[in-house]
């Protein structure tokens, strides 16, 4: 049975474990960090796409029990007034509605389905470098002095991928969008989101957004314009700038941020236009570690999904490593190019711009329309 090695424990790395175990190869997952990543991050967003591609493998029903839906949008401006509310792509299938959860939700969730199938995960296993075995395997090297052997390595192990590192020397590295991400969330705020809503505020410094899950939590984020910030910074910190750039208005933003406490967490926003090299005969990459996306559009999280069921397809039909990574390549550039694309053009949407701007945009879909959102991974479809 062909052996996969995937390095990194987040999004990408249990899901392609899942697809790749349905394909028939055996797996396991090594992750850098010395325990479950289930402490990290804010919250995000998981649409009709990425949804569709969980159910694919069987692994939808864990993910919807640790989140809620949203059918909705609605728009305000810097002042509170209501500029409109639309449908969000996909919430017209009521099997795949956007389903809103905390990222630490979603590492769980998915870890615990990956063990119920028997998937083993060895954390502390920071990556160093790969080689080629004896017999043209793949051996993993990992910081600990250990090393893992296996017929192929998938590099699910984020922006800043060793993986992609080792694959590419020259391989561009992520870019700085412009903006900072602040995220919290919180039980006291008195502007509660409407019930299954996104509320979208087009502030003069900053875009936010909230919504509020049926247990009264409100999550939100501010998307703030300015220079990169210390990654290190304390919650207090970001928060302080977060309420700094939502100051000057007079929506709701600014009060929703002023009722949250500790659980606040920023970050610098990148992403990465492009990636020349994808795979070699034996090695191949998935998620952010080819392709991390600004968040304005909220979909890195479902095409890393894709990555993993579309790869696995890939290897179940075509079982030389490099002609499946090659089709995998084929199936997915040009799409997820187009994503990271579509997301860094929201950014400019979200910007300070006259009433009659605000009303256009808001009058459009957040998301980018069917295209992105009517994504389908056909499990059974032959890949040729």
């Amino acid at each position: 049975m062909t052996r996969a090695l995937i390095i990194g424990g987040g999004i990408a790395g249990p899901v392609t474990a899942m697809a790749l175990r349905r394909a028939g190869l055996d797996v396991s997952v090594h992750e850098a960090y010395p325990g479950a990543a289930d402490h990290l991050g804010a919250f995000l967003v998981l649409f009709a796409n990425g949804l569709a591609a969980l159910r694919a493998i069987g692994a939808e029903a864990a993910v919807r029990a640790s989140s809620f839906p949203a059918d909705s949008v609605e728009f305000l401006g810097p002042s509170g007034e209501p500029l409109g509310t639309h449908p969000i792509a996909g919430s017209r299938d009521p099997g795949l509605r956007p389903r809103t959860l905390q990222r630490s939700a979603l590492y769980r969730a998915l870890h615990d389905e990956a063990a119920r199938r028997g998937i083993a995960v060895e954390y502390g296993k920071r990556l160093v470098d790969i080689t080629t075995g004896r017999h043209g395997t793949v051996v993993a090297a990992f910081a600990d002095g250990s090393r893992a052997e296996g017929d192929l390595l998938v590099g699910a192990d984020g922006i800043h991928s060793v993986t992609r590192a080792v694959l590419d020397p020259h391989a561009p590295p992520p870019r700085y969008t412009g903006y900072t991400s602040v995220c919290g969330r919180t039980r006291e705020t008195v502007h509660p989101a409407p019930p299954r809503t996104y509320r979208m505020i087009f502030g003069r410094r900053a875009f936010f957004g909230c919504t509020t899950a049926p247990d009264g939590t409100t999550h939100w984020f501010a998307n703030i314009r300015g220079p990169e910030q210390p990654r290190s910074a304390p919650g207090d910190r970001w928060r302080r700038h977060a309420a700094e750039a939502l100051a000057a208005d007079r929506s709701p933003a600014a009060a929703v941020v002023a009722a949250t406490g500790a659980e606040v967490v920023g970050m610098n926003c990148y992403d990465m236009p492009t990636t020349p090299v994808w795979h070699d005969s034996r090695t191949v990459l998935v998620g952010d570690a080819a392709h991390a996306t600004a968040p304005h559009a909220a979909q890195g999280a479902s095409i890393a999904v894709e990555d993993g069921v579309v790869l696995a397809r890939c290897l179940r039909d075509l079982p030389d490593p490099e002609r499946a990574f090659a089709a995998y390549e084929r199936l997915r550039r040009e799409r997820v190019e187009r994503v990271v694309a579509a997301s860094a053009g929201l950014a400019d949407r979200a910007r300070p711009a006259p009433g009659e701007r605000r009303e256009r945009d808001a009058a459009a879909d957040p998301a980018g329309g069917d295209w992105l959102t009517g994504y389908r991974v056909e499990w059974d479809a032959p890949v040729g």
